[in-house]
């Protein structure tokens, strides 16, 4: 079986966004890629989460061509293998329909970056797609959806390992991270900014977002190349 850890892995990801109510019935996908062969691991399509294997995950290439699988890979593949092809950064994607991301997507909303726990992972406001157009919708829908996306990061110049998440207009987020579980890790902060903001936005609706330095001292603690938040080494494992 190609891509056992791979597989394993992206598993996993898809069990977790469950665990943390981020998708019901079988809303909802994850995938993983991997670089050096060229390939892409992805939920098959429909499947109950309960009943998810290794052996059920789907092996495609990078335009989306089925390499080992009985099964249908996930209707969103097209949306997968574009933002592979268009980030090479990134390692993995997850898409979900979670309540508060989703209303904001809906709303055709950004979610700006209102405190502190936003910037700790997102470097600006989470950005929101042009709609799509009817022909868009009409025809290579899925694919049309990545373009959004992609569109959407290169027109404001915004990087994507900054700011792992797009909002697709009237749809819902898709999510990336360096992984499986860097990608459904990203979701579920997302989903929780998302719930502060809304919640935010209710007390307050012409809230202020953080000050370019609070932004800056909260993410690039994290993320920057002179990070300090963590251990130098694993708890508990030698240095």
């Amino acid at each position: 079986m190609l891509l056992q850890s791979l597989r394993e892995e992206v598993l996993e990801a898809n069990l977790e966004l469950v665990r943390r109510g981020l998708v019901l019935y079988t809303f909802g996908n994850a995938s993983g890629v991997d670089r050096g062969r060229g390939l892409v691991v992805i939920k098959p399509s429909g499947v109950d989460y309960a009943d998810l294997r290794p052996e059920h995950m789907v092996v495609t290439d990078l335009m989306g061509k089925t390499v080992e699988g009985t099964l249908k890979p996930s209707s969103d593949l097209d949306t997968h293998t574009l933002l592979y092809r268009e980030f090479a950064e990134i390692g993995a994607v997850v898409h979900t329909h979670s309540e508060f991301a989703t209303s904001f997507a809906q709303a055709g909303m950004e979610i700006p970056a209102l405190g502190t726990t936003h910037a700790d992972y997102f470097y600006g406001p989470v950005p929101v797609t042009k709609p799509l157009s009817d022909a868009a919708i009409q025809g290579r829908y899925v694919h049309e959806t990545g373009l959004a996306i992609v569109e959407r990061f290169r027109g404001a110049e915004i990087d994507p390992i900054a700011v792992p998440a797009c909002l697709v207009n009237g749809h819902a987020p898709f999510v990336w991270g360096k992984d499986a579980h860097d990608a459904a890790h990203n979701a579920v902060v997302l989903e929780a900014v998302a719930r502060m903001a809304f919640r935010t936005l209710l007390l307050r609706t012409e809230a202020a977002g953080v000050s370019q330095s609070l932004l800056d001292r909260h993410y690039l603690r994290k993320h920057g190349a002179h990070a300090t938040y963590g251990q130098d080494s694993p708890v508990g494992k030698p240095s």
